[in-house]
């Protein structure tokens, strides 16, 4: 068996780690450099008494994970195969339904193992291992997915190296390779999807219930705006909810024809939709050139992201970009506004949106909000792990 090693709690984090806390960082415990090899087990102390055991693997967000409060729990095959098969069976109205066959089934912390997400596509799983510590325990995860019966292939996403990015090397793991794009179902909505193709597969599943709120209550009869649109998946949702058109806008070059793709998947006409590639702040100025005005306008920008031009970080820029669409959307217009950093809290969020507003003299009423489906299980003391925050923001006409 390997050394255990023994990390001493700061005072502050003692209380909190006894309550549940489940991230280890540098700033909870006084002597992390004791810490080389990572997917070592630990023990959290206090002044030698045991508060809680976990895993050293170094990710963006700290040093490793809690994953027992028991201090003789072994941490091996018997230990994932319950954490496991008890996400699973939290998710069985997702097995059940025949209308949506992509979603989490296992998610980190919030379902007890920081560190490791689990994805279902309709028969096949997509493993996301975020530190070398986690991946060491690779073979309990896999084994466990084997036993549990039928499915089509196994793959994974090795999201960490030296700088916290994604590995790419060869993403399949085990059974019959698929034939991509699979297409997926999500409330009858189709997607296709690409498990094989870097660090993300076409579709980002936290994003459901939004897609659904379009295509129910947003989209029809409406002139639509979907920025930094990547594969053009909120776009889908409202050209079936009957919009009248939508417009696409991506810098990458392949969203568009990532777009043109999931909108033929569905049946849909892409040469009736605007599909274009270009940064979103030159098309803000392009479209106040033009007095273009949209009736619903989708912002979900990335956290972080940088251009030949720009530099842009939603804890920073988030105002300026509500203060920009303001500025193109109708009177009585929706704006969906929606962000995945962590780092802050929705009445933050809120604050943007007020700041932006106020700024140009404006008007709105938030009509709804939300966060993450009931898939992405939270962990209730670790609120960064809620970390999608949505508005669905209506300009007001003065």
């Amino acid at each position: 068996m390997s050394t255990v090693i023994e990390l001493k709690v700061k005072q502050n984090y003692i209380k909190p780690y006894k309550n549940g806390y489940p991230l280890i960082s540098k700033d909870t415990v006084t002597n992390s450099e004791s810490l080389t090899k990572e997917g070592s087990i630990v023990h959290l102390v206090d002044n030698n008494k045991f508060i809680a055991k976990g895993y050293y693997g170094v990710q963006n967000k700290g040093l490793g994970w809690v994953l027992t409060d028991k201090k003789e729990e072994m941490i091996d095959y018997e230990y994932f195969k319950q954490k496991i098969l008890t996400a699973i069976n939290k998710r069985q109205s997702f097995y059940n339904d025949e209308n949506t066959t992509a979603f989490r089934l296992f998610n980190g912390e919030g379902d007890g193992i920081g560190g490791l997400t689990v994805d279902y596509y309709d028969g096949y799983y997509l493993i996301n291992w975020y530190s070398e510590g986690i991946y060491t325990f690779k073979d309990h995860v896999i084994r466990l997915l084997e036993e549990m019966g039928e499915y089509k292939a196994i793959y994974e996403k090795k999201r960490f190296d030296t700088k916290g990015k994604y590995i790419d090397d060869d993403d399949f793991v085990k059974g019959e390779r698929g034939e991509f794009p699979i297409i997926v179902k999500e409330n009858g909505m189709n997607y296709a999807v690409y498990l094989n193709d870097g660090a993300m597969v076409g579709i980002f599943l936290d994003q459901r219930n939004v897609r659904k709120a379009i295509r129910d209550k947003y989209a029809e009869g409406k002139n639509v705006l979907n920025t930094f649109s990547y594969t053009g998946a909120f776009s889908v949702a409202a050209a079936l909810g009957g919009a009248e058109k939508t417009t696409n806008v991506d810098l990458a070059k392949r969203s568009k024809s990532k777009t043109i793709e999931q909108f033929s998947v569905n049946s849909i006409d892409f040469e009736q939709q605007d599909i274009m590639v270009m940064d979103v702040f030159d098309y803000f100025k392009y479209a106040n050139r033009k007095n273009l005005k949209f009736d619903l306008v989708i912002l979900d920008p990335p956290s972080f992201a940088r251009s030949k031009k720009r530099t842009f970080s939603t804890s920073k820029d988030y105002p300026d970009l509500i203060k920009d669409t303001i500025s193109i959307t109708e009177d009585n217009g929706v704006i969906i506004a929606s962000t995945n950093n962590a780092t802050f809290g929705m009445d933050k969020f809120k604050g943007f949106v007020e700041k932006a507003f106020k700024e140009v003299n404006g008007t709105y009423k938030i009509l709804e909000e939300s966060s993450l489906p009931a898939d992405f299980q939270v962990n209730k003391n670790f609120p960064r792990g809620n970390y999608l925050k949505v508005l669905v923001i209506q300009k007001i006409r003065k």
